[in-house]
């Protein structure tokens, strides 16, 4: 097994898929800020460029518990462990998490910050892939973590904008149970192309906007031959599968898979052993596995919003992220913490937690910013002609 170690010291990138501003508050799942009236957030604690600033970290706490709440978005419970990092910055800091569309991607983020910009309903935070926080680098507060010098530099802005958090390893997922086995070492598209999978292959979102989705296509690519600046082979696999009436664009959720109606998907490692464990319980086997040669992995950043609402909440809510109980956390639901190599240096990692990271065939894959801005240009440009919305 690769370690850890041998994934957080590359350059990472991108992340999650894609609905509208206007309903973030739709499945919100802690209530919501009150009722979209205007913000007044403290000039201080949104001009903090770290918690010295404010006087330290016991005076950031008592701001944040101050405000009382913070806004999310974007962030599933079961996505590399989501559900208790939020409970448990919510306990130890006695501070209400207003949830937002756990489902939208990193574009849906920052139209939900446009279109709330002066509210109480604004998004705090951001958890963005690279090319969407690249791109919008103007909307976010510089802010640097207590643990900030243990991010390694190729995967922050040096000014503290965004910053590394945590990384997945892409996988291909299938119910092994309806099925039956998948050679992912062999033609994935002549299988996959099957009458049996009719309507059920599906990537995580759309490629252009979602992060998961983008990286899935990037596997599909590097196993057809091509890479992220040739990538011509992966949308050549993808309009196979649309022709055969394999491929699904329907929106993965775990309604979908457990139905049955998304049958196969390219997805994260921890969004897949979530799969794993939810059907297990059901008696349905869901397999999954990274293809050799195509391993992707990159990092999602944190953000936080220049507008936030509860902005010494918001740098309160990235020192818990950047703290070695969350980053543990984060392992414990399958994921690579940034600070892995840091915490392994200290003593810091959860040994058990560490047992849920996914084995690795070699060597993994990754890309600069700039390679997924143009990859993602490009998407836009050929995606929808090739197979439509």
């Amino acid at each position: 097994m690769a370690t850890p170690s041998s994934i957080s010291r590359r350059t990472f990138g991108i992340a999650l898929a894609g609905m509208a501003g206007a309903l973030t508050l739709a499945a919100c799942a802690g209530g919501g800020s009150a009722s979209g009236g205007k913000a007044h957030p403290d000039p201080k604690s949104a001009a903090a460029t770290s918690a010295e600033d404010l006087g330290g970290m016991d005076e950031l706490i008592k701001a944040a518990q101050a405000e009382g709440e913070l806004n999310v978005i974007a962030l599933p419970h079961n996505w590399a462990n989501y559900g208790l990092i939020i409970e448990g910055f919510s306990k130890k800091y006695g501070i209400k998490v207003n949830e937002q569309n756990p489902n939208a991607s990193s574009k849906e983020e920052i139209e939900a910050a446009t279109t709330n910009k002066g509210t109480v309903n604004a998004p705090d935070v951001f958890d963005l892939g690279i090319n969407v926080a690249v791109d919008n680098v103007n909307l976010f507060a510089p802010y640097k973590v207590a643990n900030w010098d243990h991010i390694p530099d190729d995967v922050k802005d040096p000014d503290g904008r965004y910053y590394a958090d945590y990384t997945g390893v892409m996988t291909i997922g299938w119910n092994e149970t309806k099925y039956g086995a998948l050679d992912v070492d062999g033609d994935l598209k002549s299988q996959l192309s099957n009458s049996k999978f009719s309507g059920t292959v599906a990537l995580n979102g759309k490629p252009s906007e979602a992060g998961a989705a983008f990286n899935g296509f990037l596997m599909m690519t590097y196993k057809e031959g091509g890479n992220v600046d040739s990538l011509q082979p992966g949308l050549d696999f993808f309009t196979a599968l649309k022709k055969a009436g394999t491929l699904t664009t329907v929106d993965v959720t775990d309604g979908t898979i457990d139905s049955g109606q998304t049958g196969v998907v390219m997805d994260w490692n921890y969004n897949q052993a979530a799969i794993v464990e939810r059907l297990g319980k059901q008696g349905v086997t869901w397999n999954y596995t990274t293809i050799e040669g195509a391993q992707v992995a990159q990092y999602y950043n944190q953000a936080i919003n220049i507008d936030a609402p509860h902005p010494a909440a918001a740098r309160l809510w990235e020192e818990w992220l950047y703290s070695p109980e969350a980053q543990n956390l984060w392992m414990g639901g399958g994921a690579f913490p940034v600070l892995k190599d840091w915490m392994d240096e200290e003593g810091t990692t959860d040994k058990d937690a560490e047992a849920h990271l996914v084995p690795l065939k070699g060597e993994t894959i990754t890309y600069s910013g700039k390679q997924a801005e143009t990859a993602t240009a490009w998407l836009k440009d050929n995606w929808d002609k090739a197979i439509g919305n």
